[in-house]
């Protein structure tokens, strides 16, 4: 019996700048087109990769991402409904010719112990807002307190600004004045802290702000219709165990996939690989890691598909371009009138639409 239906996400699918031949040009991925091209694609609006996540699992409006993505991480304290977190991410902020450039956590080489010591610190500094709470060095949490002026805060998920400049972003985030003084606090004393007074002292860039997103409390218990959960990020795996779908690592390639997911099933795999490139506008890492998804995944799903080893492939993408899903069935892999199409002309196109 075949796998019922395949969810495939896969944020940043298509390069965000559909003239940028040195990218796109000459990209070999014709099982990727192939499975676009003979699929019924559908767009709605641009979101973030997580909010296209948490649409999988039916939240749409005020999703509060900090609650789930900490639910997904392991030797975190427990939680309740009652209890309000807010991601609280490590960043560097710079000025770069005249604009101001987040660097994630995950480019710094935040250590383990750097990571304590200032969530320790910043609970003896901050502790009538909320209690620090480190998961990885560079994802650290807020647990707020009853009136935590950040419960209402509600800036965009950190893979937005990553590696983007945000100054259009801050006249918008940052009305609240209680916020903005909050988080002027919070860079000061960040900025005197004796770790980054080192890292600095080693060429390292300083920790200098945290990046606060996704407050909110966990939603009573929700029904999901899929039966397994492939991803390594605690966001998916804790939207999973939220609605008590059983999760499992990201498997290597599709050949693992069909090893291990039992026929007849609904299953959902996170595939990441081309967010960081796109992010941090890396074309060349983008290009190898298209080749390597062409290779591991998209050719055996697309011949799978084609046999009936799959019932149904559904496709969702958070681009530059818009939210983009395509939906296929082992008939439409049989349209072979429907000629591959370079990927460049795939972006094209949909920059073009309306």
């Amino acid at each position: 019996m075949p796998i019922t239906h395949l969810t495939l996400l896969v944020p940043e699918l298509l390069w965000p700048e559909p003239e940028d031949r040195d990218v796109l040009d000459g990209l070999d991925c014709p099982a990727l087109t192939t499975l676009l091209v003979r699929s019924r694609p559908a767009r709605r609006p641009p979101q973030s990769p997580e909010a296209t996540l948490a649409d999988l699992f039916g939240h749409t409006e005020n999703v509060p991402y900090g609650a789930f993505r900490r639910l997904g991480e392991r030797d975190m304290p427990a939680a309740t409904q009652a209890t309000s977190w807010i991601a609280a991410d490590p960043v560097h902020l710079r000025f770069h010719q005249e604009r101001l450039i987040l660097a994630g956590g995950a480019t710094l080489g935040i250590t383990a112990d750097e990571a304590e010591v200032l969530a320790g610190e910043m609970n003896r500094h901050f502790g009538d807002i909320g209690r620090a709470h480190v998961a990885a060095p560079e994802r650290w949490y807020l647990e707020l307190s009853g009136e935590s002026v950040l419960a209402g805060f509600i800036p965009p998920p950190l893979s937005t600004v990553t590696g983007r400049s945000i100054e259009r972003l801050l006249p918008e985030i940052m009305q609240d004045r209680a916020v903005r003084g909050l988080l002027n606090e919070i860079q000061t004393f960040l900025h005197a802290h004796p770790v980054n007074q080192q890292r600095e002292a080693k060429g390292l860039l300083p920790i200098n702000s945290l990046w606060l997103w996704g407050a909110g409390s966990l939603p009573p218990r929700i029904e999901s219709d899929f039966d397994g959960v492939w991803s390594t990020h605690p966001l998916a795996i804790g939207l999973a165990r939220a609605a008590s779908v059983p999760t499992h690592p990201a498997p290597v390639d599709a050949a693992t996939l069909f090893a291990r997911a039992a026929p007849g099933t609904r299953q959902l795999v996170e595939l990441d690989d081309l967010a960081g490139p796109v992010q941090y506008e890396n074309g060349e890492a983008y290009r190898h890691a298209i080749a390597s998804l062409e290779h591991r995944w998209f050719a055996p799903l697309q011949e799978a598909l084609a046999a009936g080893r799959i019932k149904q492939l559904r496709i969702e993408a958070a681009t530059a371009y818009a939210t983009l899903t395509w939906e296929s069935g082992r008939n439409d892999q049989w349209k072979i009138w429907r000629r591959p199409q370079p990927l460049i002309e795939i972006a094209q196109r949909l920059a073009n639409s309306p």
